[in-house]
């Protein structure tokens, strides 16, 4: 009865443990929950990309949920999760900000080339920069959330390599995104109150273990005598 007992504690504390990340993550990202909820992100976009930056900190405290509760870390999620926030803070708005300055840059000129000559070599080459931004941005975040003092010029060359060396992780990841963002489109109730937690976990198991070369440090053997 013991392993029963073991098994439906783990069960609650995990479902416990993804509704609170659910309504951290609302909290933290609340600029741009309001935004999706309330506005046409295809006419506001220019708000999305000044606001992207604040809810930053908010996603990386989740993936320090996420990643201590992988860890077996029974610290509590609203600790780790205050504790992760204050931690990533800077380095989560400016990594962000970063990328969606780039993101802005390559949209605009994705407009500009759409319907001309030069748009049938231009459009592929800006549609696969923008891809890479958004994958390198996603590492990034989880980089942060593992490493929050890390250089993030060091950060940058890392998951851009990655991105492109494990491309199939980096495409889940990407698409279990593109899921989240319909369900929050069709059902925002459901992304908000149910799904956030379970694919973000996924989303960042994919990352972790994409950047999990760059985070660990390597093991030296022990030189014989």
């Amino acid at each position: 009865m013991r392993w029963r007992h073991n098994t439906i504690t783990a069960v609650f504390d995990g479902i416990y443990a993804a509704l609170a990340t659910n309504v951290l993550l609302v909290l933290g990202c609340l600029p741009l929950v309001t935004l999706a909820l309330t506005t046409d992100a295809a006419r506001s976009w220019p708000l999305y990309a000044l606001t992207a930056p604040l809810c930053a900190p908010g996603l990386c405290a989740a993936f320090a949920v996420m990643s201590a509760y992988s860890a077996g870390d029974s610290g509590g999620v609203l600790r780790t999760y205050c504790r992760a926030w204050r931690a990533t803070a800077r380095p989560a708005m400016l990594w962000t900000a970063a990328a969606m300055a780039a993101l802005v840059v390559l949209a605009v000129d994705a407009r500009a080339a759409w319907g001309h000559r030069v748009g049938a070599l231009a459009l592929p080459v800006l549609a696969t920069l923008i891809v890479l931004t958004v994958a390198t941005t996603l590492l990034g975040l989880v980089a942060v959330a593992e490493r929050p003092t890390a250089p993030l010029r060091e950060v940058a060359r890392a998951c851009v390599y990655l991105a492109v060396r494990r491309w199939y992780l980096t495409a889940a990841s990407l698409l279990v995104l593109v899921l989240l963002a319909q369900i929050l489109a069709a059902r925002p109730a459901i992304a908000l109150g149910l799904a956030a937690a379970p694919l973000l976990y996924v989303v960042w198991a994919n990352s972790r273990f994409t950047v999990r070369a760059a985070l660990d440090p390597p093991t030296t053997a022990p030189q014989s005598t």
